[in-house]
């Protein structure tokens, strides 16, 4: 199997703990792929609609981010990992999600993504930890991910790993190797189960791509969707 991994920082602190113990369960069957940001993808997206209008391929980005996209695509576990900064994912994270905008359901979203498993880890000192992962999951799912698993998990104490007591240490690593044990026993050669809420979400989008097909507008998403077989019987 494969497990593309997205951190949301460089910066090898609680949360890099945790998501190492995280792939532990996987280190002898699975082929991993880890990008950092922001180094991984270091610019803003700006807002240009250049993706929605004219195709990814026309971001200013598009070589940081299709290198992503591609191991995103091919992986059968995608995890995210960010800290909280300020309650919320980090600003590079942010920055990254933002990129894929175009891959949200009422645009073109990859039909590859509504069979995949994601996890998300997050941690806070505080309060914080919920909302981060709330941040990125709601971009997972518009993506089209039904089955996300998350890890969020408050200090109470120290931002430095070794500083937190051994007690809150243990919690915090049993916690996240159940999580893990959980996502190692699953059969990734079978697809995951499409929630209920995604068929929903997929069937509001479709209606509002068929209006834009009988308007006449021309419109690149419209034609994603016609290519793809949705507008008619087909689904992803």
């Amino acid at each position: 199997m494969k497990i593309t991994v997205i951190n949301g920082t460089e910066k090898h602190g609680v949360t890099y703990k945790l998501k190492e113990n995280f792939l532990e369960c996987f280190k002898d069957k699975a082929e991993i792929t880890e990008y950092y940001l922001p180094k991984d993808c270091p610019s803003f997206c700006v807002g240009c609609t250049s993706c929605f209008m004219n195709g990814e391929n026309t971001c200013k980005d598009y070589t940081y981010v299709n290198a992503i996209e591609k191991s995103l695509l091919e992986a059968d576990l995608i995890v995210m990992a960010s800290p909280a900064y300020v309650m919320h994912a980090t600003g590079a994270m942010k920055a990254l999600l933002d990129h894929f905008g175009y891959r949200w359901m009422p645009h073109r979203p990859a039909p590859e993504m509504f069979s995949k498993r994601a996890v998300i880890i997050t941690q806070c000192l505080g309060a914080g930890a919920k909302s981060t992962a709330k941040d990125i999951k709601h971009s997972l799912s518009w993506w089209g991910i039904s089955k996300i698993g998350v890890f969020s998990g408050a200090l109470m104490g120290d931002i430095i790993w070794d500083k937190l007591s051994e007690k809150k240490r243990k919690k915090l690593t049993n916690k996240i190797n159940k999580l893990a044990r959980k996502f190692s026993k699953i059969n990734y050669k079978k697809h995951a189960h499409t929630k209920l809420i995604t068929k929903i979400k997929f069937s509001l989008c479709r209606l509002i791509q068929k209006k834009v097909k009988k308007s006449g507008v021309d419109s690149l998403d419209c034609d994603y969707w016609q290519e793809h077989g949705w507008l008619d019987k087909n689904r992803p």
